[in-house]
């Protein structure tokens, strides 16, 4: 496989590629391998639900009160446990295959505005940490961004709400964007494409299965946030995250 190293940084707060210069050289032919073989991360991408904001416990609560008044009767762990990571359209099929029907029309749109109210009244938080962690990756010159299973107008929202926005406004990516969510390595293989970076300078933070597993498969370096309790450490470890526990950790992570 071809691939283009470029002799340059980014100005980390734009995205953009500052006096870039291209070198061809070969590559392996395993994706996946090309992420462990390079040492050098001009790109971060970021999950937005677990990782840069703190919304799965009260997210996957109203979605399991709304599924216990559909019949299907999973807790808010339950509902983490199987559901975390995936595209909402993955995770209502899911839904209803387990239910035996179609949920109704009205679902979606009811269940989110109950889980919005939810964010307002906690309120959402970002993670801890991770609002710093992402300005001393841009002081540093990493470019960032977010790709995230949620919809755009979600991330406006959450984002917004925590005071995130600014800091990735113009580059924020949804699986809405790309025929398949994660696993599949489509949404950061887009994101990649959009910040003008090859797959092996991108390093992903993620905080789900799927998502890591969609890193991997786009030859990306996958960092598994696992601070929260409801991390699933060994199976972020067996898909291919190398664990951290405190966002306070990611800059180095990245950097060294």
């Amino acid at each position: 496989m071809m691939f283009i190293h470029f002799d340059g940084h980014f100005d980390g707060s734009s995205g953009r590629r500052v006096q870039a210069s291209g070198i061809v050289k070969t590559g392996s032919a395993n994706c996946a391998n090309c992420a462990n073989s390079l040492e050098v991360t001009l790109l971060v991408i970021f999950d937005c639900d677990g990782v840069l904001v703190d919304s799965e416990p009260l997210a996957n609560a109203s979605f399991s009160r709304a599924l216990k008044a559909q019949g299907l009767d999973w807790s808010a762990e339950e509902t983490i446990r199987r559901l975390m990571g995936l595209s909402l359209k993955s995770a209502l099929e899911i839904c209803e295959v387990e239910i035996g029907r179609k949920l109704p029309d009205d679902f979606l749109e009811k269940m989110q505005a109950v889980t919005y109210q939810s964010f307002r009244d906690a309120p959402l938080m970002p993670v801890a940490g991770v609002k710093e962690a992402v300005l001393a990756l841009q002081a540093a010159g990493v470019a960032t961004c977010v790709a995230s299973s949620g919809t755009p107008e979600k991330m406006r929202f959450t984002l917004g709400l925590t005071g995130l926005w600014d800091l990735f406004d113009g580059r924020i990516f949804s699986a809405s964007q790309v025929p398949r969510g994660k696993p599949f390595p489509d949404l950061f293989l887009h994101a990649a494409i959009a910040m003008d970076v090859q797959p092996f300078e991108c390093t992903v933070v993620e905080d789900a299965v799927p998502g890591v597993q969609a890193a991997r498969a786009a030859g990306m370096r996958a960092l598994a946030y696992a601070g929260a309790p409801h991390a699933h450490r060994e199976a972020l470890q067996a898909a291919g995250g190398r664990l951290f526990d405190d966002m306070k950790q990611l800059p180095d992570l990245v950097l060294s």
